[in-house]
Protein backbone atom coordinates (compact mmCIF):
# COMPACT_ATOMS: atom_id res chain seq x y z
CA UNK A 1 0.00 0.00 0.00
CA UNK A 2 1.24 3.48 -0.88
CA UNK A 3 2.50 5.56 2.03
CA UNK A 4 0.56 8.71 2.88
CA UNK A 5 1.92 11.86 4.45
CA UNK A 6 1.38 10.54 7.97
CA UNK A 7 3.35 7.37 7.20
CA UNK A 8 6.21 9.51 5.87
CA UNK A 9 6.14 11.73 8.98
CA UNK A 10 6.69 8.62 11.11
CA UNK A 11 10.05 8.12 9.33
CA UNK A 12 11.41 11.38 10.81
CA UNK A 13 14.23 11.00 13.27
CA UNK A 14 12.84 10.77 16.78
CA UNK A 15 9.46 9.51 15.59
CA UNK A 16 10.71 6.17 14.27
CA UNK A 17 10.51 4.70 17.76
CA UNK A 18 6.71 5.19 17.67
CA UNK A 19 6.31 3.63 14.20
CA UNK A 20 5.23 0.14 15.41
CA UNK A 21 2.57 1.66 17.68
CA UNK A 22 1.48 4.01 14.89
CA UNK A 23 1.14 1.20 12.35
CA UNK A 24 -0.84 -0.96 14.77
CA UNK A 25 -3.25 1.85 15.74
CA UNK A 26 -3.08 4.10 12.67
CA UNK A 27 -6.83 4.29 12.02
CA UNK A 28 -7.72 5.25 15.59
CA UNK A 29 -4.83 7.72 15.86
CA UNK A 30 -5.80 9.43 12.62
CA UNK A 31 -9.45 9.46 13.67
CA UNK A 32 -8.46 11.14 16.92
CA UNK A 33 -6.29 13.65 15.07
CA UNK A 34 -8.89 14.57 12.43
CA UNK A 35 -11.69 14.29 14.97
CA UNK A 36 -9.75 16.74 17.11
CA UNK A 37 -9.46 19.13 14.18
CA UNK A 38 -13.18 18.78 13.50
CA UNK A 39 -13.84 19.31 17.22
CA UNK A 40 -11.85 22.56 17.20
CA UNK A 41 -13.62 23.75 14.03
CA UNK A 42 -16.99 22.90 15.56
CA UNK A 43 -16.33 24.59 18.92
CA UNK A 44 -14.78 27.64 17.25
CA UNK A 45 -17.63 28.16 14.78
CA UNK A 46 -20.22 27.55 17.55
CA UNK A 47 -18.48 30.12 19.76
CA UNK A 48 -18.31 32.71 16.99
CA UNK A 49 -21.98 32.18 16.15
CA UNK A 50 -23.20 32.42 19.75
CA UNK A 51 -20.81 34.97 21.26
CA UNK A 52 -20.06 37.32 18.36
CA UNK A 53 -23.24 37.04 16.30
CA UNK A 54 -25.67 36.27 19.13
CA UNK A 55 -27.23 33.30 17.33
CA UNK A 56 -29.24 30.91 19.51
CA UNK A 57 -27.39 27.86 20.79
CA UNK A 58 -29.45 25.33 18.83
CA UNK A 59 -29.10 27.16 15.50
CA UNK A 60 -25.41 27.86 16.14
CA UNK A 61 -24.92 24.17 16.80
CA UNK A 62 -26.48 23.25 13.44
CA UNK A 63 -24.29 25.78 11.60
CA UNK A 64 -21.17 24.50 13.35
CA UNK A 65 -22.28 20.94 12.59
CA UNK A 66 -22.53 21.65 8.85
CA UNK A 67 -18.97 23.00 8.71
CA UNK A 68 -17.54 20.20 10.84
CA UNK A 69 -19.35 17.40 8.99
CA UNK A 70 -18.22 18.51 5.53
CA UNK A 71 -14.65 18.75 6.86
CA UNK A 72 -14.94 15.39 8.64
CA UNK A 73 -16.34 13.55 5.61
CA UNK A 74 -13.36 14.34 3.44
CA UNK A 75 -10.70 13.82 6.11
CA UNK A 76 -12.28 10.53 7.23
CA UNK A 77 -12.72 9.32 3.67
CA UNK A 78 -9.21 10.22 2.50
CA UNK A 79 -6.95 9.71 5.51
CA UNK A 80 -8.67 7.81 8.30
CA UNK A 81 -10.54 5.02 6.53
CA UNK A 82 -8.82 5.42 3.13
CA UNK A 83 -12.08 4.63 1.42
CA UNK A 84 -11.99 4.60 -2.36
CA UNK A 85 -15.03 4.47 -4.60
CA UNK A 86 -15.04 3.59 -8.27
CA UNK A 87 -18.13 5.53 -9.34
CA UNK A 88 -19.97 8.72 -8.60
CA UNK A 89 -22.98 6.70 -7.44
CA UNK A 90 -20.89 4.87 -4.81
CA UNK A 91 -19.31 8.15 -3.71
CA UNK A 92 -22.75 9.77 -3.39
CA UNK A 93 -24.01 6.76 -1.40
CA UNK A 94 -20.99 6.93 0.91
CA UNK A 95 -21.54 10.65 1.46
CA UNK A 96 -25.27 10.14 2.09
CA UNK A 97 -24.54 7.37 4.60
CA UNK A 98 -21.99 9.60 6.33
CA UNK A 99 -24.40 12.52 6.59
CA UNK A 100 -27.24 10.27 7.79
CA UNK A 101 -25.01 8.90 10.55
CA UNK A 102 -23.98 12.42 11.49
CA UNK A 103 -27.61 13.60 11.51
CA UNK A 104 -28.33 10.90 14.09
CA UNK A 105 -25.58 12.22 16.35
CA UNK A 106 -26.65 15.82 15.66
CA UNK A 107 -30.01 14.92 17.18
CA UNK A 108 -28.20 13.56 20.26
CA UNK A 109 -26.16 16.75 20.52
CA UNK A 110 -29.17 19.01 20.01
CA UNK A 111 -31.01 17.22 22.83
CA UNK A 112 -28.01 17.66 25.13
CA UNK A 113 -27.84 21.38 24.27
CA UNK A 114 -31.59 21.83 24.64
CA UNK A 115 -31.67 20.21 28.07
CA UNK A 116 -28.48 21.57 29.61
CA UNK A 117 -28.10 24.98 27.98
CA UNK A 118 -31.59 26.12 26.93
CA UNK A 119 -33.60 24.61 29.78
CA UNK A 120 -31.15 24.27 32.67
CA UNK A 121 -29.18 27.43 31.75
CA UNK A 122 -25.79 25.78 32.17
CA UNK A 123 -22.76 27.48 30.54
CA UNK A 124 -22.75 26.88 26.79
CA UNK A 125 -19.13 26.08 25.93
CA UNK A 126 -18.52 23.44 28.65
CA UNK A 127 -21.78 21.67 27.73
CA UNK A 128 -20.89 21.89 24.03
CA UNK A 129 -17.46 20.33 24.71
CA UNK A 130 -18.96 17.41 26.65
CA UNK A 131 -21.60 16.92 23.94
CA UNK A 132 -18.86 16.87 21.30
CA UNK A 133 -16.96 14.13 23.15
CA UNK A 134 -20.11 11.97 23.20
CA UNK A 135 -20.70 12.70 19.51
CA UNK A 136 -17.10 11.91 18.47
CA UNK A 137 -17.32 8.47 20.06
CA UNK A 138 -20.68 7.73 18.42
CA UNK A 139 -19.44 9.04 15.06
CA UNK A 140 -16.43 6.72 15.11
CA UNK A 141 -18.66 3.71 15.71
CA UNK A 142 -21.04 4.74 12.92
CA UNK A 143 -18.21 5.47 10.49
CA UNK A 144 -16.33 2.26 11.24
CA UNK A 145 -19.29 -0.12 11.21
CA UNK A 146 -21.54 1.44 8.59
CA UNK A 147 -20.16 4.19 6.36
CA UNK A 148 -16.56 3.19 5.64
CA UNK A 149 -16.77 -0.54 6.35
CA UNK A 150 -14.11 -2.53 4.56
Amino acid sequence: MKEDIFDRIMHFYGLRVFNPFYKKHKEVLLYLFWGGCSFVLNIFSYSVATIIFGISELLANVLAWILAVVFAFFTNRIWVFQSKTDSYAKFARQMADFFCGRIATLVVEEVIILIFIAWMKMPGIPVKIVAQIVVILLNYIISKLWVFKK
